[in-house]
């Protein structure tokens, strides 16, 4: 499976591009919350909220136990909390597993990705909906 598709077509932003600035690696263990200004991954286990500013990507190995929010998300360990990147892409793999509520501006589930949880998907007004409500308030 492709890291974010670097396909971009639609002008949207090239994720695999992004330098990874912090790693957690397999092993660690991070208990209470964990914030990082850019992009992230995480092999080891944090159990508590996390917030990051760029892109989050969660290895096979990886577990968070908390609510995530990030820019766009790469999961193919396991999160058991609510995610919040509604401005962004998340991906879940064949190896990914999240429990909780997901609010995205673009989802892929992987066949045998397991996510148990309600989905929100968030999306810009396209022209014909300003257009409709512009037309509406006149």
């Amino acid at each position: 499976m492709a890291l974010f598709n670097s396909s971009k077509s639609d002008g949207s932003i090239d994720v695999a591009a992004e330098p990874i600035t912090t790693f957690i690696a397999s092993g660690a263990t991070i208990d209470g919350p964990f914030t990082a200004k850019e992009s992230t991954r995480v092999d080891g286990t944090i159990n508590g909220n996390v917030s990051v500013g760029g892109s989050l990507i969660l290895g096979q190995e990886g577990k968070i136990v908390g609510a995530v929010t990030a820019t766009n998300l790469f999961l193919a360990g396991e999160i058991q909390g609510n995610v919040n990147c509604s401005q962004g892409k998340v991906e879940i793999s064949d190896t990914g597993k999240l429990v909780g509520d997901l609010a995205a501006k673009t989802l892929v589930i992987d066949e045998n990705a397991i996510f148990q949880g309600q989905c929100k998907m968030t999306a810009e007004k396209t022209s014909a909906e300003t257009a409709k409500e512009r037309a509406a308030t006149t």
